[in-house]
Order: structure tokens, then C-alpha cells, then sequence
């Protein structure tokens, strides 16, 4: 079969609207479809587009959406299916809400589809048999949407190929060049021990922690060319064994495969100062954390398990290392005002975080959070696209939800200040400062692109 498989845009400006990198979900199908024989192409449509390529020529069209990208694939598979071309959907949104992405799809994959993809396919061919496909979902003869019972999670990541990264259709951007990319993605794990409440991963992976072996991971690595390139690790939670983590990095120095590297880890990585010596000595640079608040009752409303001072003491470790952290926050919280935002941006300048995004809680679809807001009542808009972590889309319980808009975007500013930009110049760090500049730009662009939006919060708490 002709295959071709697409991760649509985004719907908007947002942090990474400069750094694109492509989930490797799609890729990693597509590998195990064209390994079996089919001919395969995969789209990123946020670096690629999409106008200029449409799959008329494709006998399956399968399109992977988060909860932001959902009416755009919705909008495309409508599209595909009035052509007479077969669409299969995927992804976290599809998997939480089945029966809404079934009316736009032939077929709906629920979960980790790794192993499940071929027997659709095949079942695609023959035409039948559609019943004994795990986690499927999809229109039987008489009409009716039947739901599959789910697939089990991949026991054995190490049976996975390495994705394909040469299966990406060609870039408009010179950042990303299929198999020559300059951030390379490559992912050690999957699933994560923790459950924060607002947070889609563990019902989409679980919390049982699975990882591939040492020689897995560097077999990947020696097959990729790194130099001069970045690796990003795409693990949910890159240190949750530390065991493990000492292995990989070890070999990785050992074999001297040592490229810059960054991933997302938990604060209490810092907990193994062995660990941090490693990461910076197999090439780490920066790590993503989830710090989420210094308010302590949000921290634990969301199930966060950590405090203020672990996660001072777990960025001054970090820091003596000499490695950058990116900081991502959640605001609006119901323990949350705007004073909590406003001290957080204080605080984040303090402990010296490089750089940080400054999120607004959002409710998505198979979250604790969402379920809670549902019942409460408290969700007032159901516009996909706003759901993107940026919008304000219920009613926050201590501030109006025009207030919260516009107080992460000034805490936005705040961080990404002149004086900011001045002091890493001043300080030599000539990249961090260029990012700075760019989110800087970015925060201003975002304000004056969606005035229309925040004077409709205004109104948001009359609305029913």
C-alpha cells in the first residue's frame, strides 16, 4: 500500500514556533510499515507543509493529533475522505475521545500503536477482520462504532527499529532536512512513575516505566551522523531509574559517543550527584524540568511530589555542574492569584534558570484535570485549537480568566526582559541570550496577534 502518514500544525504561535522537531510516533509507524513493504512517506506539516503534497495518490492516509491539533486533522481527514482516500487516526486526542475523532476517520488506532498498525493494515487489505485488532476503533457494517478492547503497552521497546528519520518528506526550512536534521530526536523510554494531575502522558503510557537496553540506545546513536548536531532524548522522564541511566551514560562515555544532549527530567534527578557528573560528562547541556510552581499547595494539588526547597537544591546541583535549565511552570491553578505568578517570575530569575516556559493550566482530555473542571462546570470553551497550554479556556477559581491571560504573558515578559538579554551578553552566554531575544519577540507578537481574544476573556465568567 501507499501510505502516507501527518503530524499537523500547530494551530498558532507558540514557544517551539522557532524549534521544530517532529513526536516520533509517525516516523516510528512508518519505519515499521515500510520495513514490512509498503511505500511510505511522513509529513511534518508544522517544517514541510502540506498544500503543495496532498496524498491524493495514497491508499491510507493516517494523521497523529494532539489535543491542539485536533480540528486541523479533523479538517484534513474530512478533506482526504471526500476525495475517496481512507484515514485512519491516531494519538493522544483520538485515544481520550475515540468516538469524536471516529466521525472524521475509518478507523481510529487507540494508545501505543507500534504493534497494532500492521494487523490494521492488513486487515485494510483483506477487508475484513477488523474486530480482532486491538484497540481499534471503528463502523461496523450496520453502522454502529465499535471500540476494540485496548492494546496492552509495548513490553519490549528494544523489538521497536530505530525510526526512520529519512522518511520525512522534504523541509521548506533549512533546520530540518530529513535524516540531516540539526536536533536530532531519539527516545530511551516510555511511560513515567509519576501521575501529575494535569498531565495526559501516564494514561497514554503508563506509569510503569519501561526503557530500552544500553545496547539498543547506543546502536541507535553510532547509526546517526552527530556531529555537529544536537540529540534530544525524548523521554517523559529520562532519569526515573537511576540504574539505568548510570548505564547509558556510562557507555555512551566509554565509546566516546558523546554529542551535546538535553532531555526533560524530575527534580529529583539531583538526588544522584553521580548522575549529574555523568550527564555533563557524556555531553548534557541543558534539562527540561518540570518545576511547575512555588506555591505549595499547587505543587501538591497537582501531585507534583516535590517542595521548594528540593527544587532549589536540585537546580543548584545542577547548576554547579554547569549545565543550563529550562524551567516550565503551570499557572492557574485553584490555590493560585496573580501574586503567585508575579513571584514566580521573581524566583525563576533568582535561581538563575536560562530559560522557562510560563504555561497556563490546561484541561486536556483524559486528564484528572480535566474531569474535575468538567464536573465543576468550570470549562467554557471548547475550542480544540485553544488548547494548546497558552489560552485560557475555564474559569480559574482566584483570579477572572482575563486576569490569568494577561498575567502569564507580563511574567513572560518579565523573564524575557531587556535587562535579561543585556545580562547574558554581559555574561557570555551569547545562545541563551539569543533565545531570549527570540521569546521576547515572540511574547510581543503573540499579545498583539490575539487583542481580540484577551478582550473576550473579559467575558468569560458570564459565559455559560
Amino acid at each position: 500500500m501507499k501510505i502516507t502518514l501527518i503530524e499537523p500544525k500547530a494551530p498558532g504561535l507558540h514557544i517551539w514556533s522557532k524549534f521544530r522537531l517532529p513526536r516520533l510516533g509517525p516516523v516510528l509507524l512508518g519505519t515499521i510499515l515500510s520495513r514490512r513493504g509498503h511505500d511510505v512517506r511522513v509529513v511534518f506539516e508544522e517544517e514541510a507543509g502540506l498544500d503543495e503534497q496532498l496524498p491524493g495518490d495514497s491508499d491510507l492516509v493516517g494523521i497523529s493529533s494532539i489535543t491542539s491539533t485536533a480540528p486541523r486533522a479533523y479538517a484534513l481527514a474530512d478533506r482526504f475522505r471526500a476525495r475517496g482516500i481512507r484515514v485512519l487516526m491516531g494519538g493522544v486526542h483520538p485515544t481520550y475521545l475515540p468516538g469524536e475523532a471516529i466521525q472524521h476517520a475509518d478507523w481510529v488506532l487507540r494508545g501505543e500503536a507500534d504493534e497494532t498498525i500492521v494487523p490494521l493494515v492488513e486487515a485494510i487489505e483483506r477487508g475484513r477482520g477488523f474486530d480482532s485488532v486491538p484497540g481499534l476503533t471503528w463502523t461496523d457494517t450496520d453502522g454502529r462504532v465499535v471500540h476494540n478492547p485496548a492494546a496492552p503497552p509495548v513490553a519490549d521497546l528494544d523489538a521497536l527499529p530505530a525510526p526512520d528519520l529519512s522518511l520525512l518528506t522534504p523541509a521548506r526550512h533549512s533546520a530540518w532536512r530529513p535524516g540531516h536534521p540539526s536536533i536530532i530526536p531519539v527516545q530511551t523510554s516510555r511511560g513515567c512513575p509519576y501521575d501529575c494531575s494535569f498531565c495526559s502522558v501516564t494514561g497514554m503510557f503508563g506509569r510503569r516505566y519501561r526503557f530500552r537496553s544500553t545496547e539498543s540506545v547506543l546502536a541507535e546513536l553510532q547509526s546517526l551522523d552527530l556531529h555537529g548536531r544536537h540529540v534530544f532524548f525524548y523521554d517523559d522522564n529520562f532519569t526515573a531509574n537511576p540504574k539505568r541511566t548510570r548505564s547509558l551514560l556510562q557507555a555512551m562515555i566509554d565509546r566516546r559517543i558523546t554529542p551535546s544532549w538535553s532531555t526533560q527530567v524530575h527534580t529529583d534527578c539531583a538526588r544522584h550527584p553521580d548522575v549529574l557528573d555523568l550527564m555533563k560528562a557524556s555531553g548534557c547541556d541543558t534539562l527540561y524540568i518540570g518545576l511547575e510552581s512555588i506555591n505549595p499547595r499547587t505543587l501538591a494539588a497537582f501531585g507534583k511530589n516535590q517542595t521548594i526547597d528540593s527544587m532549589e537544591r536540585s537546580l543548584a546541583a545542577i547548576h554547579a555542574r554547569g549545565i543550563d535549565v529550562h524551567g516550565m511552570f503551570v499557572f492557574g491553578g485553584d490555590d493560585d492569584d496573580a501574586s503567585t505568578i508575579r513571584q514566580t517570575a521573581q524566583w525563576a530569575k533568582a535561581q538563575g534558570i536560562a530559560t522557562v516556559q510560563f504555561l497556563i493550566l490546561t484541561p486536556l482530555p483524559g486528564t484528572r484535570t480535566y474531569q474535575d473542571l468538567e464536573q465543576q462546570g468550570r470549562l467554557v470553551l471548547r475550542d480544540w485549537s485553544l488548547y494548546d497550554t497558552h489560552h485560557v479556556v475555564y474559569r480559574p477559581r482566584r483570579m477572572s480568566p482575563q486576569e490569568l491571560q494577561l498575567e502569564t504573558f507580563k511574567a513572560q515578559g518579565s523573564f524575557y526582559s531587556w535587562g535579561q538579554i543585556v545580562q547574558r551578553l554581559a555574561n557570555g552566554d551569547v545562545v541563551n541570550a539569543a533565545i531570549c531575544l527570540y521569546a521576547h519577540n515572540l511574547n510581543r507578537k503573540w499579545l498583539r496577534s490575539h487583542r481580540d481574544f484577551i478582550r473576550m476573556t473579559r467575558y468569560m465568567d458570564a459565559t455559560t
